[in-house]
């Protein structure tokens, strides 16, 4: 029911003067012994009556637009988001869970700590040397193939036509830092490789001095001074070995096979010390 349909307060108000009208009594109903009007008791039922029929007329036609407005009008809607989410996430499980069969007879392997470790300084520097090692290798074969095709003079061709007049100490360790490099060659007596005293051979022959190959024939040749007195370009004179002095406690020489010509520190302290063309 529409509530414009209700009726209004001054509808009411006609309706119910309408009724009074027409329930009120006329002179031929009034007390025939007292020739008034009906007593107060009579007036208060008809007041009475009309209040029943106002009341009724307001709050039935309420009532019936009450019932007629549709449920949702008063009943929000339920939020069920909460609810749809939890039986998604259970028919999920449901469907996608998932079961791992372990075989019986399986084992779990056990790792013992010890069995892995880090590599220790040691083991670094010892990769480290071998590296240089390997490099140290390729040089002396680079050298060595620069030197195998020497087909020059020889070590006495050369003493008996000099480059040098005479012998000067350090003439001497500036003609022998040339061969730094040259690869040890046992008996080797040029360029192309030297042993020990094929190598002072070969620069004191280029100062006009011939010496004989070998370590003692040289020690007999020069004259023998004090450690006090050693200058570079002075022989050092080992057990089966010499090389050039090179002061500061430091020999250059033609070590052993597979290495090279070099400058590197005395190891020992049996050794004496000769001077050459005196």
């Amino acid at each position: 029911m529409n509530p414009n349909d209700l009726p209004t307060r001054r509808e009411l108000r006609s309706a119910t003067r309408a009724v009074t009208r027409s329930q009120r009594p006329t002179l031929a109903t009034a007390n025939p012994v007292l020739g008034t009007s009906p007593l107060p008791a009579a007036r208060k039922k008809r007041k009475s009556s009309l209040m029943s029929i106002a009341v009724t007329a307001v709050i039935v036609p309420g009532l019936f637009a009450t019932v007629a407005l549709p449920a949702y009008a008063f009943v929000p809607p339920a939020d069920d988001s909460d609810l749809a989410t939890a039986v998604a996430l259970e028919d999920y499980k449901e469907t996608g869970a998932q079961s791992v069969v372990v075989d019986a007879g399986a084992s779990i392997s056990s790792v013992a700590r010890e069995e892995f470790s880090a590599t220790s300084e040691a083991e670094l520097a010892a990769v480290a040397a071998a590296k240089a090692a390997e490099v140290a290798a390729q040089k002396r074969a680079e050298v060595a193939a620069s030197f195998s095709q020497y087909s020059g003079p020889s070590a006495s061709e050369i003493a008996a036509n000099p480059t040098h007049e005479a012998v000067d100490r350090s003439s001497v360790v500036s003609v022998a830092k040339q061969y730094i490099g040259t690869p040890y060659v046992f008996g080797g007596a040029n360029p192309g490789g030297f042993d020990c005293s094929g190598y002072i051979q070969y620069v004191f022959a280029q100062f006009g001095v011939s010496l004989p190959h070998s370590v003692s024939g040289q020690a007999a040749a020069g004259t023998r001074v004090s450690l006090a007195e050693a200058v570079p370009g002075d022989i050092v004179i080992m057990s089966g070995h010499d090389g050039f002095y090179m002061g500061n406690g430091q020999i250059m020489d033609a070590p052993r096979a597979g290495k090279s010509i070099s400058i590197r520190p005395i190891w020992t302290s049996d050794y004496y010390i000769v001077r050459i063309g005196v």
